[in-house]
This record gives C-alpha cells, structure tokens and sequence, in this order.
C-alpha cells in the first residue's frame, strides 16, 4: 500500500491524534481557565463536524477533559449529562413507540391522503400535510421512513395505470383501423386499401411509441415511461423528506434541536419562563404552515409545472392514473381493518398529552400548573410526559391466555401497550448522551469564563442592525447544518449566540429563536440529515436533484423565519427590549 493509501485508511485516526496536537498550544501557551476550555470546545466541534469519532462519543468527552484541566469536577460534569430535557424524551419516545407499534401513525397518514383527493397536485400536499403533522409527534426519521414505502407504491402504481391506459387506447386504435380498412376494401379496392394504410400507423402509432419509451433508473432498476413520470417520483420523495423537517419545527418535541434549545435556555435563563410547549407553538406553528405550503409551490413548479387552471378544475373527470392512486390508497387503508381498541387507548392518550402540554402554562390564561402555586416552575412539560409515558406501560393490551393440563384455556395475565424492550428499541440513547455532553460543555464554558470573554469580543457586532445579526446569524447556522448533525450544530452555536445577545444588549430570544429554526433547514444534500437519505436511498434523485430544490427551500425557510420575528413573534416575547431576566454582561476580558 502507498502512503496516501495508509492516509486514507487512518483518515478518522489521524484527524483525531494531530487536532488534539494542533491545538494544544492554546491551553499551554495561555493557562488560563478560559483558554482550556476553548481547547475543550474547538477539539469538540471538530470531532462532530466531522464525525471522526461517533458523535455520542465525542460527547462523553467534556465528562473527561474538564475534570483534567481542573475547569469542574467529576461530579458536577457527570450531573449534566441527564436533566429534564431526558425526562421529556423518554414520555415522547413511549407514546412515539405505541404510535408506530399499533399503526397509528399509517392511519392518520392514509386517511389525510384520502381527505385531500387523488390529483397529482393535491395528493402531494396531502402526503406533505400528513407528514409533517406526524413529524410533529414522531421523530423526522421515523416519519419518513414510515411514508416513503406508501409514496412509492402509489408512484409505482400511477406509472403501472398510464401504461395500460395507452396500451387499451393503442388496441382501441387498431381495431378502429382495421374497421376503417374493411370498408375502404370493399369501396374502393386493393389499390385504395394500400392508400389507406400508409399514413395510420406514421403518425398516432409514432406519437404513442415515443411516449412508451423507457427510461431506466440505474440504481433500482425501476423504469419510467417518461420523463414526467421520472419528476413526479422525485417530486413526491423530496415532499416527504421536507415535509418531515418542516412538520418537526412545530413542536419542542418535534424534533431533538427544538429539545435542546428547549433546554439550553431554561437552565440559562431560569427566570423566564417563557418558551414551553404551548408558547413555542404559537409561535412556529405559522411558519410551518408558510413553509410548506411554499416549498408545495416550489417544488411542483421545479419538477411538473404549477397549473392553476388544471389544479382547480373542480368537474373535470377524473383520470386513469387518478383513480389507479386513489384505489391504492383505498387498499392500503383497508388493509388496517376497523380501528383497534389499542389504537384508540394510543390516540387518547396523545390528545391528553398535547391538551395538557397546551394548558400547562398558555400565557394568555393561568393554566393547571397555578393549582400548585406552592410550587411554581416544578411541574414542566417532562412532568405531563412521563405521566402520559407511564400509563403505557400500565393500561392493558390484550390478555394473555393458557391452556390448562385439562384443556381448558384461562387467562393469567396481561400485556401492556408497550414493553420496556419496544421501548429501549425506539429510544435514541445516542441522542441522550449527545444532548448530555452538549450540557455538560455549555456548563463548562460558563464556569471558566469562556462565555463572557466570547460575548465581549463579539460585542462590536452591537453596531449592525439587529436584522442583519439574525440574518447573518440564521445563515451561519443554516450553512453549518449541512455538514454537521442538526444536535451537534444547536450545541455548539447555542454557547457563542447567546453571549452576543447579551454583550450586544439585545433579547437573546431575538437571535437565539431564528438560530434555531434554522438548525433543522438541512436540505442540500443527501447526507445532512436522515430523512434526506431515506429518500435518496429510494435511487429517483441525484444530489444535483437535491441540491437544486434544498437551496430553494433554505432560501424560503430563512425569509419565513425573518418574517415572523419582524411580525407575529414580536409582540409574543416583546423582543425589542432587553428582559429583566438576562443578564448584564460587564467588561471583562481574556487575561
């Protein structure tokens, strides 16, 4: 092997050796807290830009280097690592686990599909609507690996129905031709018949055997009769991967950068109280409605064109591959049977726990946190999650029966609606410690000072306009995302934005929210984030396909989000003043 080859086996191995060197000389040059744990952070950030170790395991890291440096001990590295942030995730991922273990979540989907009807246009923004709504409780992956497999039997099937369609129409043609011939035949004899037969098959046969050509997907070998049949497919498999992004914005639960933000700023700013379930709601909520429907518009018009004329042509008959989609849809919802009582327990369930989220603390109204006012700030969203999350594990199934050694068959016990080991299967562990180790650095960086040192450099900043730092800041994030993970981008920018806010005297809020928003717009390319790969993994799209619709779509995500700061979210959070609950930054600086 050459040496480039040996380069390129140790690649992970060399990356993490030379970066811990490389930068050594900052905490030996400085010996200053501040130093070491900027030493910590940028050896960090580079591990999770590049993956060279699992993103989980670099986490871990913060939990080994603090102590060494002397920055916090053991104990106090090892609390960070679980907070409430953990307690929410385990209530959302037992009902996420009860949604997918009953089917729940192909009901709504199907059943949303067949609300919205079967032209080509609709039924995208159904599949999109559906998604996304899902995406809402679900995890981005899980939603879309649970869609994608109807989208494609649908696509599949509507591609089938054109081609029997034409092939009824080719023998309908030809039996009207040989009609036609019989009578010329007999008319006007052999010389007329050969007349005759010449311009037919020129002109209609030439016309359908151009439209039957096929083209060949390389990569799973599925053929498309055309070229329009080929962007429908890579229509409707980019509507579902955004979809699943665009719904995730909606909830704090929705999707793991909303959860940490979540968390970050409750345990940085604890007399806020500001950003709960139901507030982070009211305020994303109407951009991801924008959102989507704008990235509908641009993607229909990028891949089949937007006619407006056809789209509302409310007494047009409907089609072939219209009713072919309709009746795969109709199948496939038949096949889940009337509703089942565990789906039904799983779907009460899930409106108790999104009313209770809504009423805890609405803002507008005192909710049913004031019953214990002895308390206030104990119960939190995690609090209704776990409570909802238990009673999974309690509420019977089905019972489970035994045959006796006389034959007879008793019951002995039951089964839950979930078990411990379905829900060690659903629950993302590595996002936990990732969330953990994220904790445990913006703890790091507040002990040594790092923080404040960071928001007095980036104080200069404070003479822009506050709408260029967001828009600045936003495209930072959003272009940081494409190559890192969504978790790792929000963690590692969450401890640089929020010192600038306060050194600039502006509401953290102001440029911490659209900094956030904007983590979950990784659309460019297939490896961003999963949902994105799912998709891709289907062989319709390119990464030029990709590249061309994301950087669309990133351009209408940042627009959105600067639109609803400068409007709705405003007034929500009265970001133009400085809150009494931020602190003041004083001048310190970096010895």
């Amino acid at each position: 092997m050459t040496l480039l080859s040996y380069i390129l086996v140790y690649r992970r191995f060399l990356l993490v050796v030379f970066s811990l060197l490389f930068l050594l000389p900052l905490p030996l040059i400085f010996h200053t807290k501040e130093a070491e744990c900027a030493y910590v952070l940028f050896v960090v950030a580079i591990f999770w830009i590049t993956e060279a170790l699992p993103l989980s395991v670099t986490a871990l890291l913060p939990g080994l280097m603090f102590p060494m440096f002397g920055i916090m001990p053991s104990t106090q590295v090892a609390s960070a690592y679980f907070r409430d942030f953990h307690l929410l995730l385990i209530g959302v991922i037992c009902l996420a686990t009860s949604i997918e273990k009953w089917n729940l979540h192909k009901r709504i989907a199907l059943r949303m599909v067949m609300m919205v009807g079967v032209n080509p246009a609709w039924l995208t923004l159904g599949f999109m609507s559906s998604t996304a709504f899902l995406s809402m409780w679900l995890s981005n992956t899980s939603t879309a690996a649970m869609v994608m497999p109807i989208v494609e039997a649908v696509a599949q099937q509507i591609i089938s129905a054109e081609a029997e369609a034409e092939a009824t129409q080719m023998t309908y043609f030809n039996e009207s031709s040989n009609h036609g011939l019989e009578v010329d035949e007999t008319a006007t004899g052999q010389e007329n018949k050969i007349e005759k037969m010449k311009p037919v098959p020129s002109n209609d046969a030439e016309k359908i055997s151009s439209k039957m050509e096929m083209e060949k997907n390389s990569v799973t070998g599925a053929r498309y009769r055309s070229k329009k049949d080929h962007m429908m497919c890579k229509l409707m498999c980019l509507s579902i991967t955004y979809a699943s992004t665009i719904g995730g914005l909606t909830t704090t639960t929705g999707t793991s950068t909303n959860l940490i933000f979540t968390e970050h700023f409750n345990t940085r700013y604890p007399n806020c109280r500001c950003i709960n379930f139901g507030s982070w709601f009211m305020l994303s909520f109407p951009i991801t409605i924008l959102l989507l429907l704008l990235s509908w518009i641009w993607l229909q018009w990028l891949f089949l064109g937007f006619n407006v004329k056809e789209m509302f042509n409310c007494g047009k008959t409907k089609t072939i591959k219209e009713k072919a989609c309709a009746e795969v849809i109709r199948k496939e919802y038949q096949k889940l049977g009337p509703m089942r009582y565990q789906e039904i327990v799983t779907l009460i369930l899930f409106i108790v726990m999104a009313l209770l989220w809504f009423s805890r603390d609405p803002g507008f109204v005192s909710g049913w946190s004031a019953l214990f006012s002895e308390y206030p700030g104990f119960a939190t969203d995690s609090t209704v999650a776990l409570l909802i999350g238990l009673l999974f594990f309690l509420i019977p199934a089905k019972i489970l029966n035994k045959t006796t050694p006389t034959g007879e068959t008793v019951a002995f016990d039951y089964s839950a609606m979930i078990t411990w080991k379905e829900f060690q299967s659903f629950m993302p562990w590595d996002i936990a410690i990732l969330v953990g180790g994220g904790f445990a650095l913006a703890d790091g960086c507040e002990v040594s000072g790092l923080s404040r040192w960071i928001g007095n450099k980036l104080s200069p900043l404070g003479s822009l306009p506050v709408w260029l730092i967001i828009l600045i800041s936003s495209l930072m994030v959003t272009s940081l995302t494409e190559v890192a993970s969504n978790p790792a981008t929000i963690t590692i920018m969450f401890p640089i934005l929020a010192p600038l806010a306060e050194a600039i005297h502006v509401n953290p809020l102001h440029i911490l929210l659209p900094s956030t928003l904007c983590t979950s717009f990784a659309f460019l390319l297939p490896v961003s984030n999963p949902p994105n790969a799912i998709v891709f993994s289907y062989g319709h799209l390119k990464v030029t396909d990709m590249v061309k619709a994301g950087l669309g779509i990133n351009i209408l995500g940042v627009a959105v989000v600067m639109l609803g700061m400068f409007t709705w979210i405003e007034p929500m959070f009265d970001l133009y003043n400085y809150p009494s609950w931020a602190p003041t930054v004083g001048n310190e600086t970096m010895p």
